[in-house]
């Protein structure tokens, strides 16, 4: 059964990619070599696995994915025995792709000696490409594990129940009733705390799953946002405080807040994606940086998945009032898109001209404005009004695949000047020096001839 879809966005959408395509109910069967991972299995199969595997995220709705199929299936056939293939239907289990960090479709990551950091496959999508790039990490991997510079999936279990792998229990915070309100209600960051009990069941089963969870929360979020747990039977004064009545009681603490209940899922997967929604919810917007120099190109546009750049007209051209009236709607953007974790930047026009012409903006039409993907190097133009209205369709149709794009002029990101920073302030005139035309001797017949 097919049906014409329009890309939804409920799930972090790949940038540049998708748009309005039929969907496919089902990507694999049975019948195919390609293992169907989903949360109840990705743990057995692949965490405590010690084969390499090559999996595939991908959306039934985005066009690009289902063209990848066939060259997946005959990817999977050529290595069946050698590299495990497998497919992950991350709209649907959006826990596993927001776990690994997906935020575009189709993704491929490699899960080889260390499971808990997969690499980004970065080659051609043909099979034959894929699998020169399975065989060749498959090589390395044999070679580390000769050296003795790698182990196998004993590296990624933890001992103890659960079974699980992925976590250091250093990540998980001990709180206490002497540090909860430091630690905690004085921090002004977001936690998720459990309350337990040594001897539940139910507690011994989630631990593998919270300690996992703490880890890569705390990698993804930059050390934001925190998981902590409580020995409600040690430290009674605290469940009592908050109503502990149940074992695990998992609470939510944000700043200036009472806290609320967590509801979702107890396997990492979901803890983590609820970790980086409340992460979204509770950051302060992306700062709006000038491009003074190289390193806040580079690093702004490699550190985020896409970086939008506007180039504003000269201060002469709209003094300061105009440029900060640009420059506020630019903000408003940063923060209706913040979830998006996107950079954001600035330059003057004719201040950054390399950059410029490799973007196709060319010396005229400001304020203009691109969204760049460094990992791809491709670009897209807004052809809109520079305004509100403008730039949120803009990006919200990036956001879900629409849209023309480019491949940034000379493959790379251009030669960038270092200029000072705006000092807020209208332009002046460049000054010119008065010339006395008193001792110029003026011939009177110039000007006099007949055309």
């Amino acid at each position: 059964h097919e049906r014409l879809l329009l890309s939804s966005a409920s799930f972090p959408p790949g940038v540049l990619g998708c748009s309005l395509v039929l969907m496919a109910q089902g990507f694999y069967s049975a019948a195919d070599d390609v293992v169907e991972l989903n949360p109840s299995n990705f743990n057995r199969e692949v965490l405590q696995s010690d084969s390499l595997w090559l999996i595939e995220f991908y959306a039934p709705w985005c066009g690009h994915c289902q063209s990848l199929t066939a060259d997946w299936k005959k990817t999977a056939t050529a290595l069946k025995g050698i590299v495990k293939v497998g497919a992950v239907d991350a709209d649907q289990h959006k826990s596993l792709g927001g776990q690994y960090g997906v935020r575009g479709f189709p993704s491929i990551k490699i899960f080889g000696a260390n499971k808990n950091k997969p690499d980004d496959y970065q080659g051609g999508r043909s099979s034959q490409a894929i699998v020169d790039g399975a065989l060749n990490t498959l090589r390395t991997l044999v070679k580390d594990r000769m050296s003795g510079r790698s182990g196998g999936s004993d590296n990624n279990r933890q001992s103890g129940g659960g079974g699980g792998g992925g976590g250091s229990k250093k990540n998980v915070v001990e709180l206490t009733d002497d540090n909860f309100d430091r630690l905690v209600l004085d921090s002004g960051e977001v936690w998720l705390v459990e309350f337990f009990a040594p001897w539940c069941g139910h507690c011994k089963s989630l631990e593998p799953e919270w300690a996992a969870a703490a880890s890569a929360v705390k990698e993804q979020t930059k050390d934001k946002v925190h998981l902590g747990a409580v020995d409600a039977t040690v430290h009674q004064g605290l469940a009592s405080r908050y109503g502990i009545r149940g074992f695990p009681t998992i609470k939510i603490f944000k700043k200036g807040e009472e806290p609320e209940d967590y509801q979702g899922g107890r396997i990492r997967g979901d803890i983590i994606a609820r970790a980086l929604d409340l992460f979204s919810d509770n950051a302060a917007p992306p700062e709006l940086l000038e491009i003074l120099n190289a390193d806040v190109l580079k690093k702004t546009c490699e550190d985020y998945q896409l970086c939008v750049i506007a180039v504003l007209p000269h201060i002469l051209d709209t003094g300061a009032a105009g440029r900060n009236s640009y420059l506020e709607v630019m903000m408003k953007m940063a923060e209706k898109y913040k979830k998006k974790m996107w950079g954001w930047l600035w330059t003057e026009a004719g201040a950054q001209m390399e950059l410029e012409a490799s973007l196709g903006i060319g010396g005229f039409g400001y304020p203009a404005m691109t969204a760049i993907n460094a990992r791809k190097m491709k670009f897209a133009l807004l052809k809109g009004s520079f305004s509100e209205t403008g730039i949120h369709e803009f990006l919200r149709d990036l956001s879900v695949g629409r849209g023309s794009t480019a491949t940034v002029g000379g493959g790379a990101l251009p030669k960038i000047n270092s200029v000072d920073a705006w000092d807020g302030k209208d332009g002046e005139l460049p000054v010119v020096d008065d010339y006395d035309l008193s001792d110029v001797d003026l011939d009177d017949d110039i000007g006099k001839e007949e055309l």
